[in-house]
């Protein structure tokens, strides 16, 4: 049976991190979650270092503003989370780092987050912080820019998910996820295939249909032999990566897409190297698994 006994969730105060929090709400309403709550101080050395005092005034600043941290963290969407369970953390370093290591510690079942946010995580439109937290951690983790704009938590229903395989090593265990939370969803699910080499190059004659019957058939027995059932529906989609996959997830309106990201200690596959394009690209929240 699938479970979710606990979801990370990262917040910085920000509107990303709210809505961040709707999708992690959700998830708790229909799985009975644990949310722990994570804020990441950056180390008081990077804010203070131009201030020259010393001794009580260095040691009354940093007080003041761990307790204000503390008082932030606490007091954020205490209403809207009341009455489910709830662990709220205050660390202090890398907030990558620190991240990963509490997902760690805690056994975290998923890590949620928005693609950036305010302070710690303004970067790009996929900022350093979840580029790193990616990269590095062990657990799935689900984070798109478009979580920022997220519905109202009643609203928010997993109907249609795509779970898009590259045929490599780390393809059964996003085939896996995507097949269990669709049957605890009772979703809808597709499995997508990007094919670089199905559509029609400049100056060439249209593909073989004898060809390309065959090579469906090649492909859909690989994807059956990496773990999906009989009966689960395939599609193969023309182009590059990137743009097949979130063009096929656009097409049937997903409400969510998985992906195979692989960890750090094992390999990562032509999908790895397209996983931070696909969550750009994504029109809904990409599950990296």
């Amino acid at each position: 049976m699938f479970s979710l006994g606990r979801i990370l969730l990262p917040v910085d105060f920000s509107d990303r991190s709210q809505s961040a929090a709707r999708y992690a709400q959700s998830l708790a309403r229909r799985f009975g979650t644990e949310l722990v709550l994570i804020h990441v101080l950056s180390p008081p050395h990077y804010e203070l270092a131009t201030i020259e005092a010393g001794g009580t005034l260095l040691d009354d600043l940093f007080t003041a503003r761990i307790e204000h941290a503390r008082k932030q963290l606490d007091s954020f969407l205490a209403s809207e989370l009341a009455g489910a369970a709830v662990e709220r953390i205050l660390r202090e370093g890398d907030a990558a780092r620190q991240i990963i290591e509490t997902a760690r510690a805690c056994h975290a079942d998923l890590i949620l987050m928005s693609t950036h946010g305010y302070g710690t995580f303004r970067r790009f439109i996929l900022g350093s912080v979840t580029a790193k937290v990616l990269h590095d951690a062990m657990c799935p983790v689900w984070t798109g820019v478009h979580i920022e704009s997220a519905p109202k938590v009643e609203m928010l229903e997993l109907r249609r998910i795509v779970v898009a395989v590259d045929l490599g090593p780390q393809s059964p265990q996003a085939i896996a996820w995507g097949l269990q939370i669709a049957s605890a969803c009772q979703a809808r699910l597709v499995i997508v295939h990007a094919l670089p080499c199905a559509g029609r190059t400049p100056g060439a004659g249209p593909i073989d249909p004898a060809w390309r019957q065959q090579v469906t058939a090649e492909i859909e027995q690989r994807i059956h032999a990496l773990g999906a059932p009989d009966g689960v529906e395939i599609a193969l989609e023309p182009g590059d990566a990137p743009d097949a996959i979130c063009r096929y997830a656009r097409s049937v309106g997903a409400d969510l897409l998985v992906i195979a990201r692989g960890s750090a200690a094992g390999s990562f596959g032509r999908l790895r190297t397209n996983a931070y394009a696909i969550i750009r690209e994504s029109p809904c929240p990409v599950v990296s698994v």
